[in-house]
C-alpha cells in the first residue's frame, strides 16, 4: 500500500496517520522525493480503506501488491517523464538516443564525437571516465579531470552527459559534471551506491545486473526511489547465459515486461547486449519494436583503435546509417500505434 500525503501535511497529522497504520498491523516507511511525500506500508491485513482515506493529511491511497511498490505501475498509471532541460525530455512519446565511446580517451576524441552527435541531432553523449574492467591491466579511464573536460566540451555544445559512477565517494565529486548518473551491471545491486544516488536530484540510468532477474532490477530501482529520487531509467543490457557465440543475451522480453510492470522509462543497450558490431544495428531496431523508450549505444571513429569495447562499437558511417534506420523505425512504430487506436 502507498499513501500519498498532502503537500502541507503537518506533524500532528503525520503522527496520526502513522499511528493508524500501525494499528492495522502494517509497517510504515516515510519517503520524501522531489515530487511528493509518500508512506509505503507493508502488510497483509484486510481493512476498510476509509479508515485511512478520511484522515486529515491523506491525499490518496493506492493498493499495490507488487514487491517493489514505488516503481510499480499499479499506483502510477501515467508513465514517468524525466526532464534534462527545457528542450530535452525523456518520455514514451519520443525516442532518446545516448551515443558515444565506451571510454573517454582524450580531448580531441570528445570534440570529434560532439561534432558528430550534433550533426546527427543526438543530444545525450555517453562515455566512461571510471571504467570497471575485467582485467586490472586494461585502461580504466581518465578519472575526475577527464570528466570535467568531457562535461565542459559537451556543455558548450548543448549536449548532455551520461557517465558511470562506481562508488559512493564518487557521487558528490561527480555531481557538478554529470547530467545522468549511470549504474553499470556490476553495481546493479550495490545497495550503498543506490541509496546514495537516491539522495541526489539527477537522473539515474540503472542497468540490469548481468545475472539479475527483472524483479531484482525493479528492487534496485526501488532503493533509489525510496531514498528520494524519482528520476530513474531502467536499462536492459543483456544477461549472461550459457551461449558463447556473442557477449551477452539481450533479453528483448524484458522491455515490454518492464513497461507493463513499471511507470519508469525503459532503455536498451544493444552494444553490450550482443557485443558484436555487425549485429548492433539489428538489435537496436529489434529493441525499438519491442517498445524501448531509448537506446544507449557505443560508437567510435576508429573502433579498431578504441581503448575499450572496440569490437562492439559502431564507426561513424555505421552509426550514421543506424541513426537513419532508427528514426525510420520510430516513425513506423508511431504509425502502428495509430492503427491500433482505430
Amino acid at each position: 500500500m502507498i499513501i500519498q500525503t498532502t503537500p502541507h501535511c503537518s506533524m500532528p497529522e503525520m503522527e496520526q496517520i502513522l499511528q493508524e497504520i500501525n494499528k492495522l498491523g502494517y509497517k510504515p516507511a516515510r519517503v520524501e522525493t522531489q515530487y511528493g511525500s509518500y508512506i509505503v506500508c507493508v502488510g497483509t491485513a484486510e481493512f476498510d480503506i476509509r479508515l485511512l482515506g478520511n484522515l486529515s493529511g491523506v491525499r490518496d491511497i493506492h493498493m499495490v501488491r507488487d514487491q517493489s511498490k514505488l516503481v510499480s505501475r499499479q499506483w502510477k498509471v501515467k508513465s514517468s517523464e524525466i526532464s534534462l532541460g527545457p528542450d530535452m525530455v525523456i518520455s514514451r512519446n519520443d525516442l532518446t538516443l545516448a551515443m558515444g565511446p565506451c571510454s573517454i580517451e582524450n580531448e580531441e576524441q570528445v570534440e570529434d564525437m560532439v561534432a558528430f552527435l550534433k550533426s546527427q541531432g543526438v543530444r545525450l553523449m555517453r562515455g566512461g571516465v571510471f571504467k570497471p574492467r575485467s582485467s586490472p591491466y586494461s585502461f580504466r579511464g581518465l578519472g575526475l579531470e577527464g570528466l570535467k573536460m568531457f562535461y565542459n566540451k559537451c556543455n558548450e555544445a548543448g549536449i548532455f552527459v551520461v557517465t558511470e559512477v562506481m562508488q559512493v565517494s564518487q557521487v558528490a565529486e561527480m555531481y557538478d559534471y554529470v547530467d545522468v548518473f549511470q549504474v553499470g551491471t556490476r553495481n546493479a545491486q550495490n545497495f550503498n551506491l543506490l541509496d546514495e544516488l537516491g539522495k541526489v536530484d539527477k537522473p539515474v540510468l540503472l542497468k540490469r545486473g548481468m545475472s539479475s532477474t527483472l524483479d531484482e532490477l525493479l528492487a534496485s530501482a526501488e532503493y533509489i526511489f525510496s531514498n528520494g529520487n524519482e528520476k530513474i531509467i531502467l536499462c536492459e543490457r543483456g544477461v549472461r547465459t550459457f551461449e558463447r557465440a556473442y557477449r551477452n543475451t539481450l533479453d528483448l522480453n524484458a522491455i515490454p515486461y518492464l513497461k507493463e510492470k513499471s511507470h519508469l522509462p525503459v532503455f536498451s543497450d544493444p552494444s553490450h547486449g550482443i557485443g558484436l558490431r555487425a549485429f548492433v544495428e539489428t538489435m537496436s531496431l529489434a529493441s525499438l519494436m519491442a517498445g524501448a523508450d531509448g537506446l544507449i549505444m557505443e560508437i567510435h571513429r576508429q573502433p579498431e583503435r578504441a581503448m575499450s569495447d572496440g569490437q562492439q562499437s559502431l564507426n561513424f558511417d555505421e552509426a550514421r546509417r543506424c541513426i537513419r534506420k532508427i528514426r525510420e523505425t520510430v516513425k513506423f512504430r508511431k504509425e502502428l500505434a495509430l492503427l491500433e487506436d482505430l
